[in-house]
Formats: C-alpha cells, structure tokens, sequence
C-alpha cells in the first residue's frame, strides 16, 4: 500500500459494521457509537465520499444516513448501494437511480422443493416486504404483507430473500452450490438466510456505477465489512478490511482485519486514514 495512498471513495457495510446487533434475536441496535460517528464525520470534512453498501432494503437504510448525520445542507446528496448492489440511490430524498431485475421463479420454486417451509420475502419500496409468512421479528424492515408465492413472483424482482428458521448456513451454502441456482446469484449470511439477485450483480457492481458517476475508479476505494456478501466489494476496492468477528472466509478475503463491531473496528480503520487531529 502506497504511503501517499488516500481513499476517495469509502464503502461501509452496516450490519456487524456500522451497527452492533443483538446476538441470538435477529435485530440490530440502530445506534452508532460515538467514536465511529466521529470517525465517519472526518472522512466526510476531508472530502472523501462515505457510500453505505448493504443488503438491507433502501427503506432501510435511509434510517442509517441520518444517524450517522451524513447528509446535510452543506454536503452532496449521498449516494446508497442497498439490496446487495440491486438497486443504487440517491438521499435525501430517496430517488432509485439504478436498479437491476430478473426473473426469481425457477431459483424459488427449486429451493421450496427442498424446503417447503422456508419463508420467501420481496421488497415493497418505501413500505417494507410482501412475504408468504411472516418471517422472524426484527428481521425485515417495514411492513410485512402476506402475499402467495406466485403472486410475490409475478413480475420481476431485484431481490428475493430465502429464510428457513429451521436450517443452518451451511446447510444453505449447500443447497445454494447443489441447485446452481439457474442464472442467478446468491449471498448466505450468518443464519440459513439467501439472498437471490441478478447475475453478476453484487455491492462490487454497484460501487463501480457509484464510483463512475463521482468520476472516481475502484483504485480511490476503501472497504469494510464482515459478511460473505462483503467478498466481491472486498476483491473491487484498493483496500478492503474485514471486522475482527467475520468468519474466517471473509477474513482471509480481506487485505487486513481490524477490531469487533463491539471494539468500534471501523472507526480503528477509519482513524489510519483520517486522524483525529485533536489526539494526533
């Protein structure tokens, strides 16, 4: 890493990132600890653009933009990968600027034959998920609307989610690997948890159109996260850097490790590029 190297670009996953969660229940504290807000804050005084990166919903991102007191009367709207890379936006307000669709059907009916009792979730823009069942409270963000599978897949989608209460990880990264999955991606995280999208579409290929339009390349980028589907944006961006609680995957994908989520890792990181000149 060249000692003059600065990012310009610096991409932040959220959950088990930015946000602690509460281990066991499936939710997330939606507060930032004041160490990383600060460190977030002087990435964006020296210029550098903050892009939030996750698989969450845009709905439920927004929500993460004002804690973090990114935007403001003084600064650019930001600019928001959410979905997993499926939809790229712009806020405030919330204005869908990019977003890749397919057709789920075959990789959904494949994976309720083996798990008949698995719960299927789309995304209702700006009210929450149409899902078959209600999945675990605290999961999905929003409102849940039961809808039949059928109905749910319609049209096409830019993202489904696959949850079976019943199953492991592992036991999803299986299936996941044995069905091929006909013409679609897919990202496993922490429980037996899927998420389906569009063919080569991933939070790598929604950086790359973010960073084109700020006219900056993978090369000003700086990553951090701790999910698999952290693995392609880690392979994109210059530096990449996996929390000290990521599995062993996503560690050795990684060019560094620094601190847990719960030892404020991302404001460690952030701190090495942009110093708190009041300690320093």
């Amino acid at each position: 890493m060249a000692e003059d190297w600065q990012p310009r670009l610096v991409a932040l996953d959220i959950d088990g990132t930015i946000l602690k969660w509460v281990e066991g229940s499936g939710t997330t504290h939606e507060e930032v600890s004041p160490a990383v807000k600060d460190a977030v804050r002087r990435v964006l005084d020296a210029g550098a653009h903050v892009v939030l990166a996750s698989g969450r919903s845009p709905h439920g991102m927004a929500p993460i933009a004002d804690l973090l007191d990114l935007h403001g009367p003084d600064r650019e709207r930001l600019w928001v990968v959410a979905s997993n890379g499926a939809v790229v936006f712009r806020y405030p307000p919330l204005e869908v600027v990019h977003e890749e669709t397919f057709d789920a059907r075959p990789a959904v009916q494949a994976i309720l034959e083996r798990h008949p009792e698995a719960l299927v979730a789309v995304e209702e823009r700006g009210v929450g998920y149409r899902v078959n069942s209600h999945f675990p409270e605290g999961e999905l963000s929003g409102d849940m609307i039961v809808t039949d599978v059928d109905d749910l897949l319609s049209a096409e989608v830019s993202r489904v989610i696959i949850r079976d209460p019943n199953s492991t990880a592992d036991e999803f990264v299986a299936l996941a690997r044995e069905l091929g999955l006909h013409g679609t991606n897919y990202v496993v995280g922490w429980t037996a948890w899927l998420d389906l999208a569009p063919v080569g579409v991933s939070k790598a290929s929604g950086l790359e159109h973010v960073a084109q339009a700020l006219g900056l390349t993978a090369g000003d980028a700086l990553a951090v996260g701790d999910g698999r589907n952290d693995l392609e944006m880690f392979a994109w961006a210059h530096r990449s850097v996996a929390m000290g609680q990521a599995i062993q995957l996503v560690i050795d994908a990684a060019d560094d490790v620094t601190d847990s989520v719960y030892e404020d890792g991302l404001a460690t990181e952030l701190s090495r590029w942009f110093p708190d000149r009041r300690t320093a």
